[in-house]
């Protein structure tokens, strides 16, 4: 173990709430109990602030694979903070494959990537056609939040509808991406779920997502509840 390497986990430890990994525990059913420490979201981000400042930085993101699961989301949050567009893409693309949760795959999102939209679509195509669980699930994931306002455009519903992958991480992802479609883009969204282009539990999860969600109309609502598949 490298000196940064023992640093971080030192200070991770000294984070440590036992009452919150206990709960973040039973969120994440895919993750080995013994690799959480049980170190809060905020808590987190506040180190990520502190040592993306200092030449170790570097260092511990060319360390993989990390053994516990906060390391991995110190990881993710350190890439965040990667301010040249090309070098946050292969920090991504080293790291995608050491990702086994939801949680780690959901948190990253790195701030330069607003900055580069038509060249970050390019690589979702790439991730979304991987076949790893989480690469897909981080490529929809990215979709879901550049591209579902004024930089939408209606192919994209296609290229999430076509996947096809028998993996729940996945078909969550892909029906909260449809109910997310269905409020902001709901003209363009409706037809993928009045034809039935989803799979079946897909396809109901994201008429569920939708009607909870208080961003969609009460006609519109109602209208989705039919479309249910039994």
């Amino acid at each position: 173990m490298s000196g940064t390497e023992e640093e971080i986990r030192r200070r991770l430890f000294e984070l440590r709430d036992l009452k919150y990994k206990e709960f973040a525990c039973k969120l994440m059913p895919t993750v080995n109990p013994e690799t959480v420490i049980g170190v809060r979201t905020p808590d987190l981000r506040k180190l990520a602030r502190e040592f993306s400042k200092t030449p170790e930085a570097s260092e511990f993101l060319k360390i993989l694979p990390h053994a516990y699961y906060e390391e991995n989301n110190l990881h993710g949050l350190l890439i965040e903070t990667i301010r040249d567009y090309d070098a946050a893409v292969a920090a991504v693309d080293e790291f995608l494959p050491y990702i086994d949760n939801w949680a780690t795959c959901d948190l990253i999102s790195p701030k330069i990537f607003k900055k580069h939209l038509p060249k970050l679509y390019e690589k979702i195509k790439v991730w979304l056609i991987s076949g790893r669980t989480y690469t897909v699930r981080f490529g929809i994931g990215m979709l879901m939040s550049f591209y579902l306002d004024d930089d939408f455009r209606p192919e994209m519903l296609e290229l999430v509808a076509c996947i096809r992958l028998e993996e729940y991480y996945v078909n969550m992802m892909i029906a909260w991406y449809f109910a997310t479609a269905l409020a902001k883009q709901y003209e363009a969204a409706l037809p993928y779920i009045q034809e039935q282009r989803l799979e079946k539990w897909t396809h109901n999860k994201a008429i569920q997502k939708a009607i909870e969600s208080y961003r969609i109309g009460d006609e519109a609502k109602a209208y989705l509840r039919k479309l249910k598949v039994k």
